[in-house]
């Protein structure tokens, strides 16, 4: 080979290195935007959990106290109101795929996709 020859084939294997690295770079960068923004969505929407348990809590308590007081007996509330959430565990339990894991998988694939 002649000199010609080896520089073209020399700038075209660093061409395409640099083109490689260059690649490489910007999957790794598509990655970590993917990832910070499902991690963004899902810590907010954690922080909303919490504070939504929190809330119900405090008001379940209240409403069982409330109803404790109704019905003169101080367990009577406790006893009634965990019945209502042991049928809306059961309903959500049944529906728990259709409900929370489709929207949830979405939700997800949504973020990781922008």
């Amino acid at each position: 080979m002649d000199t010609t020859q080896k520089s073209t084939l020399e700038a075209f294997l660093d061409s395409t290195q640099a083109y490689s690295k260059t690649t490489l770079e910007l999957t790794k960068l598509k990655g970590l935007k993917a990832t910070t923004n499902v991690l963004g969505v899902l810590v907010a929407r954690l922080c909303l959990l919490i504070t939504v348990i929190l809330f119900a809590v405090i008001l379940s308590i209240g409403a069982a106290l409330w109803m404790s007081d109704q019905l003169g007996k101080p367990y009577y509330g406790f006893f009634i109101l965990s019945a209502i959430y042991l049928l809306i565990v059961l309903v959500v339990y049944f529906f728990l795929h259709r409900w929370l894991d489709k929207p949830f998988s979405n939700l997800i694939i949504t973020h990781a996709l922008d």
